[in-house]
């Protein structure tokens, strides 16, 4: 069994378990952390550090005896440099995040996008597994993150919910917490999405969407009222995409 650990920062909480590479699962308990109030880039790094020693003495297993370490993190992730910051302090942009963690860590590291870790998790072990061609998948929450995956290889940064439509951000109106904030239906909700998704579809011609995010446990009260000619799908792995993602890309980054 080849062993790797992923960590997940959010806005609130940092979570990170051991996972199995051959198997695409979580291979020890999950560990989760408050995220730091202020969000400074010290403080993360620090519960981190914090995380995976807590970790260590849960499992057994110490961070020498891992293969690869990912970690991913809300933000645009350039070569390991975060170039954005979303509910954490402005000083990550510009941040050299793959060295600052790996000296944290004492282990070299691979620092990703968090939605994008999803995605690729989602692609690999979950819900689009074996899908060839062009899979696009989202994230409806606080924002909409999105991945973009082609015959399994990521195309990272894709920043979909950045999108400009009707002269706003795709996100304020169509992500889950604009239908939370407005107190919409979900029929209501779907005719957004519809929207949302029909101008992805146009403008990429995917070959499956998957929708993920907490409100895809609900997805049989939204997902079939979306109008769109692309088969939809939730997400499989929910909560653990991101821990699992984040490992299975350091695992490839290290090929």
């Amino acid at each position: 069994m080849a062993l790797a650990l992923g960590i997940d920062i959010g806005g609130t909480g940092i979570k990170g378990a051991l996972v199995d590479l051959d198997a695409g699962e979580l291979a020890s308990e999950r560990v989760k952390l408050p995220t730091p109030d202020g969000g400074e880039p010290e403080a993360i790094i620090a519960s981190v550090r914090q995380l995976a020693d807590e970790l260590g003495e849960l499992s057994g297993t110490a961070l020498d005896d891992v293969a690869h370490i990912g970690v991913c993190f809300p933000a645009v992730v350039l070569h390991g440099r975060t170039m954005s910051a979303a509910n954490v302090s402005e000083r990550w942009i510009g941040l050299d995040a793959d060295t600052a963690f790996g000296e944290a860590l004492g282990r070299d590291i691979h620092f990703v996008n968090d939605a994008d870790a999803a995605g690729y998790a989602e692609a690999v072990f979950g819900a689009a597994r074996g899908q060839r061609g062009l899979v696009l998948m989202t994230t409806l929450g606080t924002g909409n993150g999105s991945a973009l995956i082609y015959d399994g290889v990521l195309v990272p940064n894709s920043e979909l919910g950045h999108l400009e439509l009707d002269g706003r951000d795709a996100e304020t109106w169509a992500a889950n917490s604009a239908r939370e904030r407005e107190q919409l239906s979900f029929a209501d909700w779907a005719v957004r999405l519809t929207r949302y998704y029909g101008h992805l579809e146009r403008l990429f011609s995917p070959d499956l969407f998957v929708i993920g995010g907490g409100v895809s446990k609900q997805h049989e009260e939204f997902m079939p009222l979306i109008g769109v000619r692309t088969p939809i799908v939730p997400a499989a792995l929910r909560n653990n995409a991101g821990i699992i993602g984040a490992a299975a890309l350091a695992a490839e980054h290290q090929r």
